[in-house]
């Protein structure tokens, strides 16, 4: 059985979107996430992203993504890729 997440996608674009994240968000990469409702964090990426089947609220089967992020007084935090806006790479460990 997939795993439950708060949204699923299935429009190709949006897929292709969570992949380009997964892609992008490189393990041990320092980044600045602009998030979907208005948040910045400044964190470690701790290992690459997930993208992966998840189970909706519907229980309609669809595509989302999840990654670890280190935010320094905060600990790592799992956030779900669809929420991210874009991020500027700032270094890496």
């Amino acid at each position: 059985m997939a795993r439950t997440a708060p949204r699923i996608h299935t429009a190709q674009a949006e897929i292709e979107r969570l992949k380009a994240l997964q892609q992008g968000l490189d393990a041990e990469l320092i980044v600045e996430l602009r998030m979907k409702d208005g948040r910045v964090l400044k964190g470690t990426v701790t290992e690459r992203p997930t993208v992966q089947q998840f189970r909706g609220p519907d229980e309609q089967e669809g595509t989302n993504g999840q990654v670890p992020v280190d935010v320094p007084g905060e600990g790592v935090q799992l956030l779900w890729l669809d929420e991210i806006e874009g991020f500027i790479r700032l270094g890496s460990n």
